[in-house]
């Protein structure tokens, strides 16, 4: 009875150590982090531990080596003295098959399946212990560091994020939009003002000496709020005027007033932006229209917050728009504007 009580204690205490060691490896640092806004003791011991694995992993490493070899010597001791030397053989490959069986595999299998769980349980007992170990840990590290020593990579990267976005998705966790709306906020940092602006070719723009009178009929025609404000040329941007507030001042009798006078200031952003920093860009600005400058300096054309927040929603059409896409509009006028291959062999020809 006492050989089978020591064999079972063995077991029971090396299945704690290797259960408790998966099942910390098993929970991710975000779910640490996110379990710990709860403020329990358990999931703060478990932010600890995840934050900081050496040591409480190598207290539990320990432990489980002290229960196995100082376990095996006792029980090989006590099974001497009951079953006699003869049996000795036999009695150490079963206890070898327990241990695999009972204290390794099935442990570390229910600590990755019920990682949460059993991770609170166990978070603030493996503090404990890693506290009592601390000069034993210490001397473990001194003599590991050269080998183990180096940076830590990044809890996760974006190709994770967007994997389990892709997983959630086909689980059922996460809806088809909510899953195509994460993959699309990583986009947004890779966008440039240049890929989602609207060209020179097609943009609004009118003279800043006229008057509204002289520009009445442009202005009613114009699809676009807002209208690009020159002065001699297209690279001399002076603002950018309101359509609504055009037309109230020429309902209002104002019409002699220039739109260089009504013009707003207008931002302008670098050709190579990033989408991020041009949804900065308008929020603190308060407009929804920057010019586009290339690197020669020159106005490459506008983009809008209509057209950041397309990145992450996909193509915006009002009522308004005659047209979706205004870059495939500016390629069909490229096209229609240079001459082909075969018309320049003629004219060189000629």
């Amino acid at each position: 009875m006492q050989l089978i009580t020591a064999v079972f204690a063995v077991l029971l205490a090396s299945a704690l150590c290797s259960g408790s060691e998966a099942a910390l490896f098993s929970v991710p640092l975000v779910k640490a982090r996110q379990l710990a806004e709860s403020g329990s003791r358990a999931s703060l011991a478990l932010l600890s531990i995840r934050q900081n694995m050496s040591r409480p992993i190598a207290s539990i490493v320990i432990l489980n080596n002290i229960a196995n070899i100082v376990g095996s010597i006792v029980v090989g001791a006590m099974a001497t003295q009951t079953l006699g030397s003869r049996w000795l053989g036999l009695f150490s490959g079963v206890l070898t098959f327990l241990v695999i069986i009972f204290s390794e595999i099935i442990p570390k299998t229910l600590g990755e399946r019920y990682a949460e769980r059993i991770s609170l349980w166990v978070a603030l007992p493996v503090l404990g212990l890693a506290k009592l170990f601390t000069p034993l840990v210490w001397a473990i590290e001194r003599l590991t560091s050269p080998v183990t020593q180096g940076t830590i990579g990044p809890t996760t990267t974006e190709a994770e994020i967007k994997l389990l976005a892709r997983i959630g998705h086909q689980e059922g966790i996460i809806e088809p939009g909510e899953s195509e709306m994460i993959h699309h906020v990583f986009k947004l940092n890779d966008v440039t003002a240049g890929e989602i602006m609207s060209p020179r070719v097609v943009m609004t723009y009118l003279p800043g000496n006229l008057t509204l009178q002289d520009a009445q009929q442009q202005i009613i025609e114009s699809q676009h709020s807002r209208i690009v404000v020159i002065g001699e040329n297209v690279d001399d941007v002076q603002g950018v005027v309101l359509k609504n507030e055009l037309l109230t001042a020429i309902i209002e009798h104002k019409a002699d007033c220039t739109l260089a006078e009504m013009a707003h200031e207008v931002p302008a952003v670098p050709i190579s932006a990033k989408g991020n920093a041009l949804l900065q860009i308008f929020r603190r600005s308060r407009r929804h229209l920057a010019v586009v400058i290339d690197e020669f300096g020159g106005v490459a054309g506008v983009v809008t917050l209509e057209d950041v927040l397309e990145t992450l929603t996909g193509e915006i059409v009002d009522e308004t728009d005659e047209a979706a896409d205004l870059q495939e509009v500016a390629r069909r006028q490229r096209r229609n504007v240079l001459p082909s291959p075969s018309d320049e062999f003629r004219l060189d020809k000629k």
